[in-house]
C-alpha cells in the first residue's frame, strides 16, 4: 500500500492540525496493510466474536455483535475473508446497510490469551450459502449449534491494522450453554431494557401509542467474565 492512499483527508486534516503526522505516518508504515499477513489469518481463525460497523448511503450508522466457534470468520486468502448470516430478527440492519454502502469496519478482539484486536476494513457484498459454497471448496459447512448459514457477507480487504492491548481488559471464559437459533424471546434475553414498555411520544411530545405491559426477564449467563482486579495480565 501507498502511504499517499492510507487515511482519509479528515485523518490528514487533524494530524496536521494537532502535530501528529510524524506519529500517524510511523503507525502508517509500521503497522498497516492492506491485506491480512500469515499471523492475522491464524488470528482471525481462533476467535469466537467480532463487531462489525456498516453505514447506509446517507451516512447513518450501525455497530452489531457476530459470534460463533474458533473459526466462524473464514479467511478465504489474504484479501478475502467472509462471515456467515443466520436467521435472526429479520430486521436486516448490516445488510441493508452493505446494500447501500459496501463499506464495513470489522474489530476482532482477544479477550483471552494474547489481549490484541486486529481491524479490518474493506468492502463487502452479500453472497448467498449455496452460490459461495459452490465456488469455496473449503467454506465451513457447519457452525454454531448445526445451524447453516442463509447467507455470507464477503469482504475484499483494503485496510488491516493492530488495536493496541493497553485498554483490552482480560476476561475469562466460563462454561455457558449457547442458545444458537433460538426463537424464545426470554432465552434472547427479552425485554431487558423495557423498550416494549417505554412509552413512544411523537415530535409534540405527545404520546403515540399505549406501553405493552412489562415482561419479566430471563438473563442467561455470559459467555466471558471479567478477571478480578490485578490479574490483567500483559
Amino acid at each position: 500500500m501507498q502511504m499517499g492512499q492510507i487515511g482519509s483527508a479528515g485523518e490528514r486534516r487533524l494530524q496536521s492540525e494537532y502535530g501528529t503526522g510524524d506519529r500517524a505516518a510511523k503507525f502508517y508504515s509500521d503497522q498497516m496493510l492492506d491485506h491480512l499477513n500469515p499471523t492475522m489469518i491464524e488470528f482471525v481463525g481462533r476467535q469466537e466474536i467480532a463487531f462489525i460497523a456498516t453505514a447506509d448511503a446517507s451516512g447513518e450508522c450501525d455497530n452489531s455483535l457476530r459470534a460463533g466457534t474458533p473459526g466462524f470468520m473464514h479467511v478465504i486468502d489474504s484479501k478475502t475473508l467472509a462471515y456467515p448470516e443466520y436467521r435472526g430478527n429479520g430486521v436486516m440492519a448490516s445488510l441493508g446497510n452493505i446494500l447501500e454502502n459496501p463499506h464495513v469496519g470489522i474489530i476482532l478482539v482477544d479477550f483471552v490469551q494474547d489481549l490484541i484486536g486486529l481491524h479490518v476494513n474493506g468492502s463487502a457484498r452479500i453472497v448467498d450459502d449455496e452460490v459461495l459454497r459452490s465456488e469455496i471448496a473449503d467454506l465451513p459447512m457447519d457452525h454454531s449449534g448445526g445451524r447453516i448459514p442463509e447467507r455470507w457477507v464477503v469482504v475484499d480487504v483494503e485496510e488491516a491494522y493492530i488495536h493496541c492491548r493497553k485498554h483490552i481488559p482480560r476476561m475469562a471464559p466460563v462454561p455457558r450453554h449457547r442458545e444458537w437459533g433460538t426463537d424464545d424471546v426470554k432465552r434472547k434475553g427479552g425485554d431487558y431494557f423495557d423498550a416494549k414498555a417505554t412509552p413512544r411520544h411523537d415530535s409534540d411530545g405527545q404520546v403515540v401509542e399505549e406501553p405493552a405491559p412489562a415482561e419479566l426477564t430471563q438473563v442467561i449467563a455470559p459467555g466471558f467474565s471479567v478477571a478480578p482486579a490485578g490479574t490483567s495480565g500483559n
